[in-house]
């Protein structure tokens, strides 16, 4: 009798993702920052109406035990306290009619509020 041995294999998951339309937003502003180097840094800090809330900005700083992540030209940077509860996360970012910005899909979120930007 011969026993066939099955590995499963997958890609490691990425700490977050961005969508192309993000990719492309987020590669503009880096542009008319006009400041070589720069990261887009996404971290959560305590406070919000549910007890977290997201922090994103450029950061030219990337530290030892920082994770990052690539997209073309676009890095991402995530210190390692903020990895584990954005892990999987998307970043997209969207335009219409009631104005335009970035939204995160979070699916370590368990609770959020109104305002989007807080969460548990």
């Amino acid at each position: 009798m011969t026993q066939i041995l099955s590995i499963k294999s997958s890609k490691p998951q990425k700490t977050v993702n961005l969508t192309d339309t993000a990719v492309t937003k987020v590669a503009e502003l880096i542009a008319e920052e006009g400041e070589a180097g720069l990261a887009l840094r996404m971290a959560v800090r305590p406070g919000g109406c549910s007890g977290f809330s997201y922090e994103m900005f450029f950061d030219s700083e990337v530290d030892d035990a920082d994770i990052v992540e690539e997209f073309g030209d676009v890095r991402v940077v995530v210190d390692s306290q903020s990895a584990e509860m954005v892990r999987g996360a998307t970043l997209d970012y969207k335009e219409g009619l009631m104005g335009a910005g970035f939204a995160i899909d979070n699916p370590n979120v368990t609770r959020s509020c109104g305002c989007g930007n807080s969460f548990s």
